[in-house]
């Protein structure tokens, strides 16, 4: 008698279906933390301009729009967001920095905003 070689075709199915399984659950938890570490770098950096801003005020006794800052997005939180600074006349002056998405992928998420007294929306996302 010959012995056979390979698979028989319920194996192969078996297998098949066994990694439809897991990528029905790693594609969507992959996706997820993909636009989380772009938020994050989002913040780190609205954290940066804000940091900016405080020391233009500082040197110039006003807050500056995108424009004067001079600041621009890293090549990574560029890809995915856009940025935009509101200045408040006051009294006090003011600023808010938001960050609005433009890729397909942090289109979800929302926009994100920080202003000048701390205050970070939307709270669920800080």
């Amino acid at each position: 008698m010959k012995a056979h070689k390979g698979f028989t075709l319920i194996e192969l199915v078996v297998v098949v279906v066994i990694i439809a399984i897991l990528a029905t659950i790693a594609i969507p938890s992959y996706s997820q933390y993909i636009t989380r570490s772009n938020r994050r770098a989002a913040q780190a950096v609205m954290m940066e301009i804000a940091t900016r801003e405080m020391q233009y005020f500082a040197a110039n006794r006003e807050f500056a729009d995108e424009g004067d800052l001079g600041y621009v997005l890293p090549a990574e939180v560029a890809r995915h967001y856009t940025y935009q600074i509101t200045l408040v006349a006051g009294p006090p002056p003011g600023f808010t920095i938001a960050f609005t998405p433009s890729s397909s992928r942090q289109a979800g998420d929302g926009t994100l905003s920080l202003t000048s007294t701390g205050v970070k929306t939307p709270p669920e996302k800080w």
